[in-house]
C-alpha cells in the first residue's frame, strides 16, 4: 500500500499517523533502518501539520479582521480557569 504524501492528508490523518510512529518507536517495535525511515516520515508529517495549522491560523485571523476583532484573544480552557 502507498503512503499518502503528508501534503495531501488532512491534519486528523496525519496527527494519527505521527502518534502511531511516535508509540512504535517507544516501544522499540522497529528495526535501526526502519526507525530511521519511521523517523523521517515523522517530520515531514509534523512539517505538514504545522503548515496547516499555520494556514488555518491565518484564515481565522482574516476573518476577525473582517468582523473588526483585529486581534486574536488566548485560549484559555476550562481546566486552567478553575485553578
Amino acid at each position: 500500500m502507498a503512503t499518502k504524501k503528508p501534503q495531501n492528508m488532512s491534519f486528523e490523518d496525519a496527527i494519527s499517523e505521527l502518534s502511531d510512529i511516535v508509540n512504535q518507536m517507544e516501544q522499540n517495535q522497529l528495526s535501526l533502518d526502519a526507525s530511521l525511515k519511521q523517523f523521517e516520515r515523522g517530520i515531514q508529517l509534523a512539517q505538514a501539520s504545522q503548515s496547516k495549522l499555520t494556514d488555518a491560523e491565518q484564515k481565522v485571523s482574516i476573518l476577525l479582521e473582517k468582523n473588526g476583532d483585529e486581534q486574536l484573544q488566548p485560549f484559555e480552557n476550562e481546566s486552567s480557569e478553575s485553578s
